[in-house]
């Protein structure tokens, strides 16, 4: 296993592939840290613990994009949580693009809630975003739904990028691409 990657080969699989379940899981994690943010933030108006949370978000991602998921915080803990169930094998490349786009949305709000702190004004844009993250988060968690995979292979449809040299699966086998 390299420790520079985002995903690994298993055996009979031609592409890398990380556990579905971790990444569930994960989700649910970061679904949590994100509600204790909305929680103090929007309804205890103590704003000032959203660029905590959403900043450990920001690393988590980081983490795993840049290094390994499998050394983010969020897929630490996990793979703990799962560690007895079977793994389930899915496509690396739109998880990849999916937390590319979380990491985007994270980052966007840990800058404006530096700002929400002095300025109030900031609120709704901060609140907006939030509550999209928070609504991909349990879509991932509770029902299976990765939007972001989801958008992974509108893009490849409409040309955007490129096509994978070999067909990932989704989870639950849910879409397919074209090779």
């Amino acid at each position: 296993m390299s420790i520079i990657s985002f995903g690994e080969y298993k055996e009979g699989l031609p592409y890398k592939v990380l556990d579905e379940r971790e990444m569930r899981a994960s989700s649910g994690i970061m679904f949590l840290v994100g509600l204790i943010a909305s929680i103090n933030g929007f309804v205890l108006d103590r704003y000032e613990i959203i660029p905590y949370t959403v900043g450990f978000l920001v690393l988590n991602f980081m983490i795993g994009l840049f290094i390994n998921p499998k050394f983010s915080p969020t897929i630490i803990l996990a793979s703990r949580i799962v560690k007895k169930q079977s793994a389930q094998p899915i496509g690396a490349v739109q998880k990849k693009f999916a937390w590319s786009l979380g990491l985007v949305l994270s980052s966007t709000i840990f800058v404006l809630s530096l700002y929400l702190q002095n300025d109030k004004s900031y609120f709704e844009p901060v609140c907006l975003l939030c509550i999209i993250c928070m609504i991909l988060m349990y879509l991932e968690t509770a029902f299976g739904i990765c939007v972001g995979c989801k958008l992974y292979a509108y893009t490849l449809r409409l040309n955007i990028i490129p096509k994978p040299k070999e067909k990932p699966n989704c989870m639950g086998d849910s879409c397919t691409y074209e090779s």
